[in-house]
Parts: C-alpha cells; sequence; structure tokens
C-alpha cells in the first residue's frame, strides 16, 4: 500500500489536503492524472448507466438540503454535518464554526437576548461589543453575566429564535441546514418532478453522481475511507409487487459486478457478499455487498440494496405531500426501490489496485500501471525522438494536436527515449507515439504498447 500511495504522489494522482500545513485528516486533493481519472470514472458510469439505458434519466440534487429531509430520512440523529443559512443575507456558515451565548442580567439570571460570533481568537471581544450594541438598541441596563459560549449545533430550537446573525444581528434568521451525508434523499425527495417531466413509467431509475460528507471518527486507509467523497447511486423504482424486487436486486448485482469488470477491476480479487437479516437496516428486504480484496483486506466496493418503500413513505408522511405512483390501472402506490450504490473515491483506489504491477525487464524493475484505455487518464503520449531536430518536431507537434482533438495526450521531449517510456507506464498510458528519422522520410510513427512493450509502425494517417 505504501509503495502504490508514493506513486499517487509522485505521478500527481493524489495529495494529501492542505499537505503544506501538515495536511488535513480525511480529506484528499486529486492531482492533474487524478483529476482526469476521476472525470473519466464517472463519464464511463455515466454513459453506460443513464446514456445507454432507456429506463434510466439523471438528477444532480443540491449538496445542501432542508434539515427537515433529514430528518424524515432518520439522518439527523446519527451522521450529518450541520450547516446553517442566514436568511436575510443569505450567508452560510458551518454551525460548529458560530459560537453563542445567551445574555443574562446578572441581577436577576433574566436571559434578555443572545450573541452569535465566528470562531477566532477575538471571539469574547466581539462578543462584547455585540452585547453592548444590544443593550444599547433594546434600552437595557444592568451588567451581564460572563459569556458561556457553545457551538451552534448545540443551539434548541429555542435557543435559534433568539440567537442573532453574525452578519445581520437580526435574531431568529439562521436557518439549520446540512451537507449531504448521502446522495440519495435527494432522488427521493424529487421523485414526483423526474417521473412527471420525464415522462417516464416504472420500472424507471434515477442516477445521480455527487459530493457526500461523513463525519468519519477514524479516516483511514488512504482514499478508501475519507470524510468528503463522491457518490454515483442509481434508486431504481418498480412496482410493490412482493416478488419482483427479488428479481430486480439480482439484475443488478449482476449489471454492477459486469461493469466492475468492464473497467478494469480484476475479478480474483472480487467477491459478494450477502448481508445476513440481522444486519441488515430496519427497513431494508436485502443488501449485497460487492468487495474487493485492497492491500488492507477484503472490503465493501458497492452495495445493493433493497430499502422497500421506506424513504418514499418517510418523505411523503414528513411533507405531507402524495409520493404516489398512478399505474395505468388508476392503481396507486408507493414504489419499492433497489439502490446500487457506488463510491468514486474507492473505485478509483481498487482500479489502482488492480492495475498496479511490477515486473523486471533488463535487470531493472518496470513499474506499471495496466489501467483499461476508458480509464486511463493519458490516452496516448507523443514523443518526437530528439527535440532539437527541428523538423522531427513539428511532425510530432502537428500529431498531438490532431490527436488533442479526440483524446486527453502527453507531449514529452525531455530525456533518453527509454525514460519516457517509464514515466509514461507509471502513468498508466496505453499508447505511446515515437516520432523519429524514418518518420521524416515514410510519414510513418511507432507505436508502443504499454501492457507488452511492443512496437509496430503504422502511417502516421492512420493515427492522426
Amino acid at each position: 500500500m505504501d509503495e502504490l500511495v508514493a506513486l499517487c504522489k509522485r505521478r500527481g494522482f493524489v495529495f494529501q489536503s492542505s499537505e503544506i500545513y501538515n495536511g488535513l485528516a480525511g480529506f484528499f486533493d486529486f492531482g492533474p492524472l487524478g483529476a482526469e481519472m476521476k472525470k473519466n470514472i464517472k463519464d464511463k458510469w455515466w454513459q453506460d448507466v443513464v446514456r445507454r439505458r432507456d429506463d434510466i434519466v439523471g438528477l444532480d440534487s443540491s449538496i445542501i438540503s432542508s434539515p427537515k429531509v433529514w430528518e424524515a430520512s432518520g439522518h439527523v440523529a446519527g451522521f450529518s454535518d450541520p450547516m446553517v443559512d442566514c436568511k436575510e443575507t443569505k450567508h452560510r456558515f458551518r454551525a460548529d464554526q458560530l459560537f453563542f451565548s445567551k445574555l443574562k442580567l446578572k441581577a436577576t439570571g433574566e436571559v434578555i437576548g443572545a450573541v452569535c460570533v465566528q470562531e477566532s481568537p477575538s471571539m469574547e471581544k466581539d462578543a462584547k461589543a455585540q452585547a453592548k450594541k444590544f443593550m444599547k438598541a433594546n434600552k437595557l441596563e444592568g451588567e451581564i453575566e460572563e459569556f458561556d459560549f457553545k457551538d451552534l449545533t448545540k443551539a434548541t430550537a429555542d435557543d435559534l429564535a433568539i440567537i442573532p446573525s453574525p452578519m445581520s444581528g437580526t435574531p431568529g434568521t439562521l436557518t439549520p441546514a446540512y451537507l449531504r451525508p448521502e446522495t440519495a434523499q435527494g432522488i427521493f425527495t424529487n421523485f414526483k418532478n423526474v417521473q412527471q417531466t420525464a415522462r417516464i413509467k416504472l420500472p424507471f431509475g434515477i442516477a445521480q453522481i455527487g459530493k457526500a460528507f461523513r463525519n468519519e471518527i477514524t479516516p483511514r486507509n488512504f482514499i478508501f475511507r475519507s470524510r468528503e467523497f463522491e457518490q454515483m447511486e442509481v434508486e431504481y423504482f418498480f412496482s410493490d409487487d412482493d416478488e419482483e424486487w427479488k428479481t430486480e436486486h439480482q439484475k443488478w448485482i449482476d449489471f454492477s459486478w459486469d461493469w466492475l469488470k468492464s473497467v478494469g477491476l480484476r475479478e480474483e480479487l472480487m467477491a459478494l457478499e450477502v448481508h445476513e437479516q440481522s444486519e441488515l437496516a430496519h427497513y431494508a428486504r436485502a443488501c449485497t455487498d460487492i468487495t474487493f480484496r485492497f492491500p488492507f483486506g477484503q472490503s465493501e466496493l458497492q452495495g445493493i440494496a433493497a430499502r422497500g418503500c421506506y424513504d418514499l413513505n418517510q418523505h411523503q408522511e414528513a411533507s405531507g405531500k402524495s409520493m404516489e405512483y398512478m399505474d395505468e390501472s388508476n392503481k396507486k402506490f408507493l414504489p419499492h426501490v433497489i439502490e446500487p450504490s457506488l463510491g468514486v473515491d474507492r473505485l478509483f483506489l481498487a482500479l489502482l489496485v488492480s492495475a498496479y504491477h511490477k515486473e523486471e525487464v533488463e535487470g531493472e524493475t518496470r513499474t506499471l500501471l495496466k489501467f483499461h484505455p476508458s480509464i486511463a487518464p493519458i490516452k496516448v503520449a507523443v514523443l518526437p525522438l530528439m527535440k532539437n531536430k527541428e523538423n522531427i518536431v513539428e511532425l510530432a507537434r502537428g500529431l498531438y494536436q490532431n490527436l488533442s482533438y479526440r483524446h486527453n495526450c502527453f507531449w514529452d521531449v525531455s530525456g533518453a527515449i527509454g525514460r519516457r517510456y517509464r514515466r509514461m507506464d507509471e502513468a498508466g498510458t496505453p499508447f505511446c507515439v515515437t516520432v523519429d528519422f524514418q518518420s521524416l522520410e515514410d510519414e510513418t510513427i511507432t507505436i508502443r504498447n504499454r501492457d507488452t512493450m511492443d512496437q509496430i509502425r503504422m502511417p502516421i494517417t492512420e493515427v492522426a
């Protein structure tokens, strides 16, 4: 695992977030190759799951939602990250970075209001200035007790009614909101909107790719378990027939397994884990995980859950708005749902593990990433044999520009050709195109295969 992490840093796949400030646990930044690879993963998934199917449509819902969404789904008591919005100024704050204190008169202990300040070394000073302003505006006199600061996550509904916004100073204008712990709830709350506007009939799915956040107490194993991550999820809706869910569940297990193999996961590292009834959430009918053998052990990669109609029912009861579907016989019911949920970051790591190879070549160790071409961050590298031969560079540059219209290409003129090949092997580039002296004579180029290192010559017109 250490070798893989070092490669990710060396070649620009993944960096520790805020590294120059000693890093921030559980957060990562994706470098030039990592950003390309993540985009390729998401594009491939969207192409295969949404665009190539006529029973699935897409959605991009907001990261911040009304707190009522998370109350209905049951997440508020769990692992969501609270935010607050100021209704007047539209500013947004993390609730754990705002601190409030009730204003109590020393003489009587009466609560006359509250102060609210952003976390800073000058909190006490800022709060005193705010309290003085409050007392003057309300024509109050008397000495107040010492501040008892608490962060806003500990504020009750009664507290929020008297706590002022640190921007406007107006009490009762801070509204709690939450960073979403999953993308699924945005799909459920938009079920009727999507179904009616897309004019789609059961069975159908709604797909979404998006960021989610969790307060992991011990983020670990590189990007496998982090506090900010991306999900690719489908909520696939179908009838409330008691037997149909088994068929749909198995279809999505099979589809997910085959898709993961198609993007380059090694099947010998994959396995299925069926959850026992005692392990299921109270609303779930079944759940099967596709697991992967990471260097730190076999762990969940993708979950395929049969969630029944729990989520739609929860939002229908909490909102008072119907989530029912009416079929062609005018029967109304709450559809049931299968949820295939796949983490982009976990798949990213699994693809790196699957692709990572080391081998001996002429007494030297060659490190390469055998990515599937659809996932590889660089599709082809264009390498002029010599950078000081203007005619070779000019021909190679023209080829590079033509290829760049269709693919993400890399231009490299630095170092011996063998060293350049090795750099591209570590980046997972499937093909290297070399322009040499023979290219000037017959307009052919050399194409090198990353995995086999075989080289063939072909006309430049067939490449560009």
